[in-house]
Formats: C-alpha cells, sequence, structure tokens
C-alpha cells in the first residue's frame, strides 16, 4: 500500500474524481492532491489537497511532481527490439522482409528474450499496458508478386508459449494476439494450435497481467476470404478479439482495399474488431468501420518511419470512431518513445490539416491511455487515474531538467516533458523501473541475451551487425 502526495495529478478520466455522484464533464484535467494505491495494487482514492488521516502503507511526498496514467500501447511488436535499425530507407513491405530474413535462424527460446527485453523496454519507458502481435510460428517474408507472405520457417507451438511467458515473467500487462497461419498450415492445425495458445496464456499468466487474447488479424496478407471467415470462428469460439495491420501503406493499394469488404460479409467487424494503420481507406471503409463501432489504432512514429503516411485520425475521430495509439514495432519506432508518438502524432495532424486547433494535447494523451484502453475494450482496467482500476502510474518531474513555469499540467506533460523527466514507473503499486533503469532481476540479462540471440538469428541469412561494442556474450540454452 502507497499514498502518493503532493502530486500534480493528470487523471485522464471518465468519471468523477473523488465521487461516485459528480459526472464526467465536472472531471478535471488536473489537480495537485493524492493517490492511494491498497494492498492488491488497485486505486483506492485520491483527491484535491491532502489525503485523509491514518491512511495505511508508505507515503511517497512527490514534491510537485506529475502523477500520471502509465501508457497504453494499443498495437505493438514486442519482439523486435533487436532490429532497431534495420532497412532504414524501405518502405512496409521491404522492411517486413528484412525483418523476417533476420527471423528465420531464431528458436523458441530466442523469442523468449527478445519478447522479455521488449516487455522491459516498454516499461522502463512508462508503457504499462501492450496489445502485443506475437511474432508468428510461421517466419515468412512478403512476395510481391501475389501481396502475400510466403513462408521461409514453421516451428512448434512453443515458438508462441515462450513469448507468452516472457510477457507474463516482464510483469507488462499485454493483451497476446495470434496469427492463425491459415494459408501456410492446414485449417486443422491453426486452431489447434490458437486453442493450445489460448489455454496455455490462461493457465501461465497471472491474472492481473493478462488482458486477454486476440486474433492477429492477417486478411491484408492473404489470398483468399475464407480466412477472415476463419478468424471470424475463432474469435467466436475462444470469446477473443482481433485487430488487423490494414491498409498502412500506399504500395498495393488496391489490393488492400479490395479485402476489406471479406472482413465486412464475414461478420467480422463490431466493438471487438480494431483496424491497425488504416491510413488509406475509402470514404465506404471509414463509414463501416463507424457503423460498426469498430476501433482504429494509430502509429504514429512507425508510419512516418516507413513513409506509409498520415492517417486522418481527426476525421476518424469526427466520425465517432475510437483511436488508440500504438508503438508499433521497436525495430520500425526505434525508440519505444509514448512521449515522442504523441507529440508526432500531434503535429503531423495540426501540419497536414494546417490547424492547430484540430487536435488538442489532452486529447492526444488520452489517445494513448484511456482511449487505447477503450479501444481494446479494457477502459474498467487500464489507461486513467481512477478508484478500482489499476494503480499503473507514472511520476514525472517536470523540473528536472527543467521544464519552466507550468502555465498548463497537461500541455507541459505532452509537449514539454519526454524520457528524460520519466522518474519512476509504477505497475500495480508496484516500481518497476527509476529513471531509465528497469529494476527487474533479470533485465541486465535480457539486454545482453537480446543481442548475442539476434545476431546469431540474423547471421542464419548473413546479416553481420557493422559494429559491435563488446565482445559476444555467452548463451545458456
Amino acid at each position: 500500500m502507497i499514498t502518493f502526495t503532493d502530486a500534480l495529478v493528470i487523471p485522464v478520466t471518465t468519471t468523477a474524481t473523488t465521487t461516485a455522484t459528480t459526472t464526467a464533464a465536472d472531471a478535471p484535467r488536473w489537480f495537485h492532491g493524492w493517490v492511494h494505491v491498497d494492498r492488491d495494487g488497485l486505486i483506492a482514492g485520491l483527491g484535491p489537497g491532502d489525503p485523509p488521516p491514518g491512511l495505511p502503507g508508505t507515503v511517497h511526498d512527490l514534491g510537485g511532481s506529475i502523477l500520471a496514467p502509465g501508457f497504453v500501447s494499443a498495437h505493438s511488436h514486442l519482439f523486435t527490439a533487436g532490429m532497431r535499425g534495420i532497412a532504414p530507407d524501405d518502405t512496409l513491405y521491404g522492411w517486413v522482409s528484412r525483418m523476417g530474413e533476420m527471423m528465420v535462424g531464431a528458436e523458441a527460446e530466442d523469442l523468449y528474450w527478445f519478447t522479455l527485453a521488449g516487455c522491459l523496454d516498454f516499461l522502463r519507458n512508462g508503457v504499462t499496458s501492450a496489445y502485443n502481435f506475437t511474432q508468428s510460428r510461421v517466419v515468412a517474408v512478403f512476395d510481391h508478386a501475389t501481396s502475400t507472405l510466403v513462408a521461409e520457417r514453421v516451428h512448434d507451438v512453443d515458438f508462441l508459449t515462450r513469448q507468452i511467458d516472457a510477457q507474463a515473467d516482464s510483469g507488462l500487462r499485454c493483451v497476446t494476439s495470434t496469427r492463425l497461419d491459415d494459408e501456410q498450415l492446414p485449417e486443422a492445425e491453426c486452431f489447434e494450435a490458437f486453442a493450445h495458445v489460448t489455454e496455455h496464456r490462461r493457465r501461465t499468466v497471472p491474472r492481473d497481467l493478462d488482458l486477454g487474447g486476440s486474433v492477429f488479424g492477417s486478411v491484408q496478407w492473404s489470398s483468399s476470404p475464407v480466412t477472415a471467415e476463419r478468424e471470424r470462428h475463432t474469435m467466436d469460439t475462444h470469446a477473443v478479439g482481433n485487430q488487423a495491420h490494414f491498409v498502412e501503406t500506399a504500395e498495393h493499394l488496391e489490393v488492400q482495399r479490395s479485402k476489406f469488404g471479406w472482413y465486412d460479409r464475414a461478420g467480422v467487424l463490431g466493438p471487438d474488431f480494431s483496424f491497425g494503420h488504416f491510413v488509406h481507406p475509402t470514404e465506404h471503409m471509414v463509414r463501416r468501420v463507424a457503423e460498426t463501432d469498430s476501433a482504429v489504432i494509430w502509429q504514429a512514429t512507425s508510419n512516418g518511419r516507413l513513409g506509409s503516411g498520415i492517417a486522418d485520425v481527426t476525421g476518424y475521430r469526427a466520425a465517432g470512431i475510437r483511436v488508440g495509439m500504438g508503438l508499433d514495432d521497436q525495430s520500425c519506432t526505434d525508440v519505444s518513445d509514448p512521449f515522442q508518438n504523441m507529440r508526432i502524432g500531434l503535429y503531423t495532424q495540426r501540419a497536414v490539416h494546417s490547424d492547430a486547433s484540430v487536435l488538442a494535447a489532452h486529447e492526444v494523451l488520452r489517445m494513448h491511455t484511456l482511449g487505447g484502453a477503450e479501444a481494446l475494450g479494457l477502459s474498467g482496467r487500464i489507461g486513467s487515474i481512477e478508484v478500482g482500476k489499476h494503480a499503473d502510474l507514472l511520476v514525472v518531474d517536470p523540473t528536472a531538467p527543467a521544464t519552466g513555469p507550468i502555465w498548463d499540467p497537461v500541455a507541459t506533460y505532452v509537449l514539454a516533458c519526454s524520457l528524460r523527466n520519466l522518474t519512476h514507473v509504477y505497475v500495480g503499486g508496484r516500481l518497476v523501473a527509476e529513471g531509465a533503469r528497469s529494476l527487474h532481476p533479470l533485465a541486465d540479462e535480457a539486454d545482453a541475451q537480446l543481442t548475442e540471440r539476434m545476431v546469431r538469428s540474423a547471421r542464419a541469412r548473413g546479416f553481420i551487425p557493422a559494429y559491435m561494442r563488446t565482445a559476444a556474450v555467452g548463451v545458456r540454452s
């Protein structure tokens, strides 16, 4: 149990700050006060001023620092931390192929360490919950002639379950997304593998860290509408959602758009479905997403890095579509920086519209916290500082380094603060990172294992690092 005092709280709430009778419109964007976390790691009380006397547990006096909810990355690929800087001048398909080639030599135990390192990287940077697209057991490269993925290597199902083990061991809250691989594997085997992964997740991941399962939607990469039907069957069978990469890049655009109807006709669209990226949709596609209450997940940084384009996020929001934000691959955002992601998104939207009023600082913050939770159907558990939710909290000190007078706390947080101001990260009221340092007992080993194992995997296809700062670290099988 812990009570944070003398805190500049940015709650990002949808409901009351202190009572159940205050409306959402009454909830302030910030207040100077306190937050109390109970023994179960849940927020048990908060309010302006000083806390009531006699609250149990320790007290953390923040000295006026900002206390904000942990970031939610609603679209992530956490195994990719060892491939930062690859294909630096390629667009999506060239980059996807390079990543697949570098993964050909990876084994299941390598995926454990890749994922663990990626999860700990998120946590030390203030991301406390993530939707994670696991690396498929079918390692593939993109075929430009058919606009589909072609298998290079097929693994056993432990290639997936070891990634789930890493998620659980890291302490990061995760939605686990699994691809069916129905074009590379027999249908029965696809369904059996998904069931096995689902059972493993439910049995082994601590309940408070498990944010559920999901289908890794793959219609964009498929050659037949039966993929959408199989995904619908899987969603119904296991009571899980679905997120699909779609119209991400201007390349092969007509092929991508032509597959939208496959999802629509299969009845996949709806509150449990979200489109990742959605940069180049038609007006019909936007209308159907709004009509079906599907969501859109926005990857501002990776869309810029890969030259994919600028999603019309302001238009989607105006249409009533739920929009969350994600940090995508660590190999195409390169720095897992949610502050940078917010600002790149905010600035590109304002620039493309030549209008600074189209998106406010508090709105982009909401999309990377509570908005992401809402898009994933998880707003009752994460994304804001509200009584009953997980106490996933960030302490950000705007004086170290100094950002000057605070004229608007939310604007200072979004526009002027960065990872250098992030001092503490809490998950469920438990301190997991301090400064830029992870407190996880395997943090140093995870970084070392990531480097050695990624180099070995990439070497199978002839990729050698241009420069290695230190000698290779021994790897234990």
